[in-house]
């Protein structure tokens, strides 16, 4: 199936670039730093159609011979028109748009055109501005991305103190966090109150929902696809700030100008340096802080080629007598090479690790009675990616992916009055390897479809040369889930396990006039690797494994149906859009009663396997000019799983059901020195189980659950209002550029949102029992800082 995939694309590829067309190609770059504009339009005036430029901001169209008048845009920037003679041959026009500082003033909205989101095919699809997210009050002042894109129709978390995210009703594992192309396995700092994208080198940020290109693949649920920015190819800019909880700085700067540049990106948080005073005796060497490190480099060899090197690597450290780290690293190589003016490659390379550590003895004090602790999942990729720009209306993408996986679940030494001990799971590996051909066709100037195809393969693999069949057994207290696992022998470099799927992709946009659009999607995505978690919340220690012949990969199947209409005097002054979903989910996993997932090498014994489904209604609606922008999103959905072995194998709500989701963000600016910002979150509490019965021992009441029940209550309700006023100063450090103080308070009205609820003998009778409520934040957050740039 893969061979005739690929010999279709080659036939495919190969009949297009035979077509003989003059056309018109270049960049679309920002005047002031020399960065490509991605998503600009470029329009011809007479034909009335046009192209918008791709991640690197290059554009091709097709014309015939003429006279034409092009019109460069992109939202915060001046228009550009350049008239041109098209001949028989092909030519490069290259730009750079100037910024509007009145319109950066007032819009909010992405470097699209403004009728973008009807007229555009993508649905299901947020684009959030960095400019915009700076905005945003935020937990003590600092930007936020993941933060920033809880707010968005269809996305939410469980609580405060959670990692990452939910979207459409799917777990924290089932979102595909892409930096520079390399995945980040844990998006979060400090147990998620912040995540690991530093905004100073944050160029774009795109979330897919639904509707997602075939040239995407690899997760269930979502794709957040976040791009750095390249560096300032023209002069040193430098931008930073100082915080309650952290400072940042960034540096970027042209190598060569016009040609190359780089951007040098670090945070650090001083929470142990401010609390080393106060803390004594044993708690004198505690450890809690996170860091990281951004950068950036990229070298315009020609017209033709382009290389860019990226990395990330950060680390959160806590404990207290104890060691407990856990960090991200990636490493991204591209090349990009226009090999004619339609034809355009971006060819990707990666390196990708996530993995923990957990020492009792970091200053190695006990070496006789130690444990320690680690775990990692590794990923290698090599990935070219093609664009053939057929015509004005026809763009052809197709690629492939190689990519490899190794995983060490967890390990662990223990060391007890001088005896050693080795335990843990064993380590695995997995192959994926992955063609995709997509196909934009924009029919007439009403009826826009893109559709494609994409083939995925996995081979796992038992590295200690041991694999398990799970074989049933009557349910008891050893065996909660109703199986134990039979070991086997085999070679450690044969393929255990074998998958293969098919993954088609379809849109379609109904343009019904100017301002208006009907849009439908259906896209199927399979996900290979699974996050071993029995809480709500994800951890760091959360265990990352593959496909087994045990574990069977998670496929889901989405359709969408939305409404885009945009309105105001000017036309596009208002967005407002309603879309509606349903997910199919094959072989999701939930976990038996007492599941032991940590260090267990027989953990597949414990898991469930079954169904789910999740829909809903989302509402959109965004003001983008004015001095007073903002959005306001409300979701309705339900996701629900139904697992053999659980709640008497009836649907039930999912721990990442949230029924009523409201979200409301505002901006005004006031004058040119102050502007004010808002938020107001309402979610509706998570599912929890709650014990039905108890029993009764040497006078102590425990607290006991009916087997099988999943989220029979509901913890309460979450809201919050976040506040901030901005004042910008006229000069930055040392007499230039530019700086702003920013004062925010989060969770205005003090409220204690319930993390989670908990039972647990009462203190005054421990015959009886009482429910406890847990909260992260139980209190209002004022918070100061200070941003610069120059």
């Amino acid at each position: 199936m893969m061979r005739k995939l690929l010999f279709l694309i080659f036939l495919l590829s190969s009949g297009l670039l035979n077509a003989q067309k003059s056309t018109i190609s270049g960049y679309v770059k920002e005047a002031s730093s020399g960065e490509g504009l991605i998503g600009a339009s470029v329009y011809v005036k007479e034909l009335k159609t046009g192209n918008v430029t791709n991640t690197y901001g290059f554009y091709s169209l097709t014309l015939p011979a003429g006279k034409y008048t092009l019109v460069f845009s992109s939202s915060g920037f001046k228009k550009w028109e350049q008239a041109v003679d098209v001949a028989a041959k092909s030519q490069e026009i290259s730009v750079e748009l100037v910024a509007d500082s009145q319109e950066l003033a007032e819009v909010i909205v992405k470097a699209r055109a403004n009728d973008e989101n009807v007229r555009g095919i993508e649905m299901s699809v947020n684009k959030v501005d960095i400019k915009t997210i700076r905005k945003i009050p935020a937990l003590l002042g600092e930007v936020d991305l993941v933060r920033a894109i809880q707010l968005l129709p269809g996305v939410s978390t469980v609580g405060e103190g959670a990692s990452g995210f939910n979207v459409r009703g799917g777990g924290v594992d089932q979102n595909l966090v892409l930096l520079d192309d390399a995945p980040v396995y844990n998006s979060s700092h400090l147990f998620g109150f912040f995540s690991v994208f530093n905004p100073d080198a944050v160029k774009d940020v795109k979330l897919f929902k639904g509707g997602i290109p075939s040239m995407y693949g690899g997760r269930a649920s979502s794709i957040l696809d976040v791009k750095m920015k390249e560096g300032n190819a023209k002069k040193l800019e430098v931008n930073g700030g100082v915080g309650v909880i952290f400072s940042r700085l960034s540096i970027e700067a042209p190598i060569l100008k016009d040609k190359a540049s780089f951007i040098v990106a670090a945070r650090r948080s001083y929470i142990d340096v401010l609390a080393k005073p106060f803390l004594t005796g044993n708690n004198a060497n505690s450890k809690f802080s996170f860091y990281d490190l951004t950068a950036k480099v990229n070298y315009t060899i020609n017209q033709k080629n382009t290389v860019f090197m990226s990395g990330y690597f950060g680390r959160d450290v806590f404990g207290t007598g104890f060691g407990f780290d856990w960090g991200n690293t990636t490493l991204t190589t591209r090349w990009n090479h226009v090999f004619s003016n339609k034809l355009f490659l971006n060819a990707t390379a990666f390196f990708s690790n996530y993995d923990y550590m957990l020492d009792s003895d970091i200053e190695n004090k006990r070496p006789n009675d130690a444990f320690k602790w680690t775990s990692n999942i590794e990923n290698l990729s090599i990935k070219p990616d093609f664009t053939y720009y057929w015509r004005p209306d026809n763009t052809i993408t197709f690629g492939g992916q190689l990519l490899t996986y190794d995983f060490t679940p967890g390990k662990a030494n223990a060391t007890s009055n001088g005896e050693k001990r080795e335990f843990g799971q064993a380590n695995k590996q997995g192959v994926e390897a992955s063609a995709y051909v997509g196909h934009d066709w924009k029919i007439n100037s009403r009826l826009t479809i893109q559709y494609g195809v994409r083939y995925s393969h996995y081979d796992y693999k038992s590295l200690n040369g041991e694999y398990y069949d799970r074989i049933p057994v009557p349910e008891s207290t050893e065996n909660p889930s109703g199986y134990v696992l039979k070991i086997n022998q085999t070679d450690p470099n044969a393929v255990v396990a074998s998958y293969g799927n098919w993954e088609p992709r379809f849109a379609l946009n109904v343009t019904a006039n100017e301002s208006s659009s009907l849009k439908l999607s259906y896209n199927r995505l399979v996900q290979y690797i699974h996050l071993m978690s029995n809480t709500a919340a994800s951890t760091p220690l959360d265990v990352w494994t593959s496909s087994t012949n045990n574990i069977k990969p998670q496929i889901v199947d989405q359709v969408a149906l939305g409404l885009f209409k945009n309105f105001g005097p000017d036309g596009n002054n208002y967005e407002s859009s309603i879309e509606i979903y349903y997910k199919d989910m094959q072989n999701q996993i939930d976990y038996a009663d007492r599941a032991n997932l940590f260090l267990n090498p027989y953990f597949e014994k414990d898991l469930l396997f079954g169904k789910g489904r999740a829909y809903g209604i989302e509402f959109f609606l965004k003001k983008n000019v004015g001095k007073l922008t903002g959005w306001a999103s409300y979701t309705l959905a339900r996701t629900e799983r139904k697992i053999e072995g659980l709640n008497n194998n009836e649907w039930y709500a999912n721990r990442y059901d949230r029924t009523h989701t409201l979200n409301l963000v505002g901006q005004y600016s006031l004058s040119d020195k102050w502007s004010f910002g808002a938020n107001f979150a309402y979610i509706t509490g998570v599912p929890y189980t709650v014990p039905s019965q108890k029993y009764i021992f040497d006078g102590i009441a425990y607290p006991q659950t009916v087997p099988g029940t999943r989220g029979n209550i509901r913890v309460p309700d979450y809201h919050r209002l976040d506040i901030s006023a901005t004042k910008k100063n006229k000069k930055a450090l040392f007499g230039k550029g530019s700086s702003e103080w920013v004062f925010s308070v989060y969770n205005v009205y003090n409220r204690k949102n319930p993390f989670s609820i908990y039972t647990r003998p009462n203190e005054d009778n421990s015959v009886q029992t009482e429910a406890v409520q847990l909260s992260i934040i139980g209190s209002f957050v004022p918070a100061i800082t200070y941003n610069f740039s120059f």
